[in-house]
């Protein structure tokens, strides 16, 4: 991978681990509704969109999956890679064609182990988009539910 192509969200990683990260990775493209994965299923692996769009979903009881979030070209598909018990907490679907790129996470969680500085490095930025995700959420969560005007300003 030339470094003109490195993902935006890997910027941060110290080069000789990304390079040993980047040896644990593959292209893999997904047709359009294909399903990525399944909430509760195991989480053996992750993805950086290359291009396309997908949707993070819950499963509610009785009804139809709720959409969370709608991910698009450079964004991290998955997080519950990194922390045990290492199953996806929503499911995932390709809205449209996705290309991706698609990384073991096993060999990617042993690497953070034999290479603290690269494991802060990489834990920094999952905990960065986790938590970008997590006050997205809760603007929606306002907007759906708060009080009147307690909105983003106009």
């Amino acid at each position: 991978m030339t470094t003109a192509s490195r993902p935006r969200l890997l910027d941060a990683l110290p080069s000789p681990g990304y390079d040993r990260m980047m040896e644990h990775s593959r292209e893999v493209h997904f047709p359009r509704g294909t399903r990525i994965f399944e909430e509760g299923s195991s989480a053996d692996r992750f993805w950086i969109i290359r291009s396309g769009t997908v949707l993070l979903d819950m499963h509610v009881p009785g009804r139809h999956a709720a959409t969370l979030e709608t991910l698009h070209s450079q964004d991290l598909i998955g997080w519950s890679w990194l922390f045990p018990p290492y199953t996806w907490h929503l499911g995932a679907g390709a809205v449209t064609a996705v290309g991706a790129l698609e990384f073991d996470a096993r060999p990617v969680r042993e690497l953070c182990d034999e290479d603290p500085p690269f494991g802060k490095a990489l834990n920094h930025c999952v905990a960065e988009i986790i938590g970008g995700r997590l006050q997205a959420a809760r603007k929606r969560l306002l907007d759906l539910y708060g009080p009147q005007g307690s909105g983003p300003a106009p």
